[in-house]
């Protein structure tokens, strides 16, 4: 058997319906149904092959579709590290007070099916989470739209007296990953692949002309080894006991042919549905406890038009603990690979055997993902304008600290105007190429009577000479925190130290100009005094 695995991201919101909330809404599941998986592929491929419906006695449908050995497996939300996630155990609980936030924090969750002797004072059910392990128990939780339509008349296109009541679908959001599994024959592998491959969006859920289910596949990969705890059956053959966990809901009947949701149970004088299921494969029971849970599933055919009927199931998560008996890694496999129950499918009936193994341990929630709200550019004509931007407002703030700094620095002291304007003139022919040097060469070649005025003249107490050294030989001492001055215009980023600045002398620049400010400056004062 082979599996095929691939994500699926939610574009628009997802509408999955389930028989919850009240008759005036339509209330998701927190997951893709295998069953709507399926049916969005086999329209695909009868679009691909130009067929208005399917022949049910062609081998090849039968085996892609309706075939005991092809499941298509509920999609649960990818976890950060794009890990599939599994539904949270029914066996888990917390402390009362115990809350998950997302600064970080743990909280301590205790397994019952193990140990019920070592339990918080106020036990209360972990919640409907999904969780993986990365680097310890993470809880993920789907993120949820709600939307209010107001019904209208089809005709007239506007709502009417009887069609105006107001109904809102509270649906999976946009903007969210899942994975997706195929079981199937080895000869049907590529095949299906390639029908996956063929586009990237399928449109999946209800409500799909009303801006719902558009959706994304991508990272279709076929695998020749897989299951859904990867941990081998051959580690999980000797436990104390034998603990069963479903991975999706179950559908079983009771001995007159209805659907039952019956936990087994020594007080039963009848084996309940799920013993009799799983001594077909393992042999005898004798059940010890369960935590178990019941819901209601339904779905809509959409070749009939009509919703399906509902049928009332065993919960995913939900746990049952039997005696020990010998297991090989064979009937363990048979159990996972082929799972229990009706409508197997279309996902329900995914069991795991002896899978959890610690009675208490630290979960928490996965850290918030780091947003940023800078667009991403694409086009290389769109990263050449923001380029070009962050580039003025760099300049911008440079000239800023410039004005700062002239507006507070002043020289004092006896130094003509003859030096002042011999210095304003050699900083200028440097600035066009940002050659700090041929200043230093003035500077260093003054006559001696020249090199007294600049010693003897001071800038904040300190010798002109001296200042103006520092300034030369590192510009970037009178500019301050660098960090002040970086900008970034969507996903390009320029600042005074980067290889923009560097190559282009900026801090050499606009020392050259403080430098000539500063001589104006004081050559002004003069010629007002």
């Amino acid at each position: 058997m082979k599996t095929i695995t691939f994500s699926l991201h939610t574009q628009q919101p997802l509408l999955a319906t389930s028989f919850q909330g009240d008759p005036n809404s339509d209330v998701s599941y927190n997951y893709i149904p295998g069953s709507m998986i399926r049916g969005a592929i086999i329209g695909r491929y009868m679009k691909e092959h130009n067929l208005s419906e399917l022949d049910l006695n062609n081998n090849v449908v039968k085996r892609l579709f309706f075939d005991k050995k092809t499941y298509y497996l509920n999609a649960y939300l990818l976890s950060q590290k794009q890990k599939r996630t599994l539904p949270v155990p029914l066996s888990w609980f917390k402390d009362k007070d115990a809350e998950l936030s997302d600064d970080s924090s743990h909280i301590t969750v205790y397994d019952f099916s193990i140990d019920e002797e070592e339990k918080p004072e106020t036990p209360k059910f972990v919640a409907e989470y999904f969780w993986t392990e990365e680097g310890g128990v993470t809880f993920y939780k789907e993120k949820r739209r709600i939307n209010i339509h107001n019904r209208r008349d089809r005709k007239k296109g506007r709502a009417s007296q009887e069609e105006g009541e107001i109904f809102c679908y509270d649906a999976m959001d946009a903007g969210q990953a899942f994975q997706a599994v195929i079981l199937c024959h080895e000869a049907d592998a590529d095949f299906l692949k390639n029908l996956l491959q063929k586009s990237a969006d399928i449109w999946l859920g209800g409500s799909q002309s009303a801006g719902y289910g558009h959706t994304k596949i991508s990272d279709v990969i076929c695998h020749d080894v897989w299951n859904e705890i990867s941990i081998p059956a051959t580690k999980r053959i000797n436990n104390e006991c034998l603990k069963i966990t479903l991975l999706s809901d179950l559908i079983l009947r009771d001995e007159w042919g209805q659907y039952a949701v019956i936990p087994p149970s020594t007080d039963h004088q009848t084996p309940a549905p799920l013993i009799k299921e799983l001594e077909k494969v393992v042999g005898t029971l004798k059940p010890q406890r369960s935590f178990a849970g019941s819901s209601v599933v339904g779905g809509f055919n959409r070749k009939w038009g009509l919703p399906l009927p509902q049928i009332a199931v065993l919960k995913a998560g939900s746990v049952f603990v039997f005696d020990n008996i010998s297991l090989t890694s064979e009937q363990i496999q048979q159990l996972e690979n082929l799972g229990i129950g009706e409508r197997r499918v279309e996902g329900f009936g995914r069991v795991v055997v002896n899978w959890l193994e610690e009675q208490h341990f630290q979960a928490k929630k996965p850290e918030p993902p780091k947003l940023s709200n800078q667009p991403v550019l694409k086009l290389q004509a769109s990263k050449n304008l923001a380029a070009e931007m962050a580039e003025r407002l760099l300049h911008q703030k440079m000239e800023q600290a410039l004005q700062k700094q002239i507006g507070y620095l002043k020289i004092e002291g006896k130094i003509t105007n003859n030096q002042l304007s011999r210095l304003q003139s050699v900083a200028r022919q440097a600035l066009s190429t940002g050659d700090c040097d041929l200043v230093l060469s003035l500077l260093k070649n003054l006559p001696s009577n020249a090199s007294g005025q600049f010693e003897r003249a001071t800038i904040r107490d300190i010798s002109l000479k001296q200042k103006l050294d520092e300034w030369l030989n590192n510009p970037m001492s009178w500019i301050g925190d660098s960090q002040k001055l970086k900008v970034r215009v969507a996903d390009e980023e320029r600042s005074i130290t980067d290889k923009f600045a560097r190559e282009n002398k900026l801090a050499e620049k606009y020392t050259l100009r403080l430098i000539m400010a500063v001589a104006k400056k004081a050559t002004k004062e003069k010629n007002n005094d």
